[in-house]
């Protein structure tokens, strides 16, 4: 199956299964201790949209907690950076309609957490085509490692997504039943 047919199907999916779910806290903190991850470092998270599975509850703790926060901005020809932001700042909201940070201070995540339409055992993704986080990711991996955590429902694992070249795998899958090692 086609990409293109296989998003389509995963997204009218998870549009029927949708139940604004999030991931377990206590999950992603076990990540960030297996990583041997301290606050002060940087959580680059997303603004749920279309049904995706929820962050903001972790990203709430994790600033309470003395982590720092950042959210992407879309940018031109398919490029996004992330930028600061706090739960007491306001978002603008995009040309694509997506809550974005009003702040200007760009930062590098140290854990980025991606939002997936699908996903295998082997932790590729599958995203929503624009090639957004794969060009991020491979992006900072020039300046500094990252980690990378998809949230998903459980639902939206498949056999096999379709590769290419251009994608990058992910370094752990998170879903609302558990981690996908």
């Amino acid at each position: 199956m086609s990409k293109e047919k296989l998003r389509k199907k995963l997204i009218n999916t998870r549009k029927i299964k949708f139940r604004n779910q999030t991931i377990n806290f206590i999950k992603f903190n076990r990540i960030l201790k297996k990583f041997n991850l301290k606050n002060n470092i940087n959580i680059g998270g997303y603004y749920p949209i279309n049904s995706e599975i929820g962050c903001l509850e972790i990203l709430e703790k994790l600033e309470k907690n003395n982590f720092k926060i950042s959210l992407p901005v879309i940018k031109k020809n398919y490029n996004m950076d992330f930028y600061e932001w706090s739960f007491r700042d306001t978002l603008k909201l995009s040309q694509h309609g997506i809550p974005e940070p009003k702040k200007n201070k760009k930062v590098f995540p140290d854990v980025l957490i991606v939002p997936l339409v699908g996903f295998d055992k082997n932790k590729f993704r599958l995203g929503y085509g624009g090639g957004f986080y794969d060009r991020y990711i491979s992006k900072i991996l020039k300046i500094k490692s990252v980690i990378t955590v998809g949230f998903a429902f459980s639902f939206q694992e498949i056999l096999k997504i379709p590769t290419d070249k251009f994608d990058q795998r992910l370094n752990i899958i998170l879903t609302n039943k558990g981690i996908v090692k």
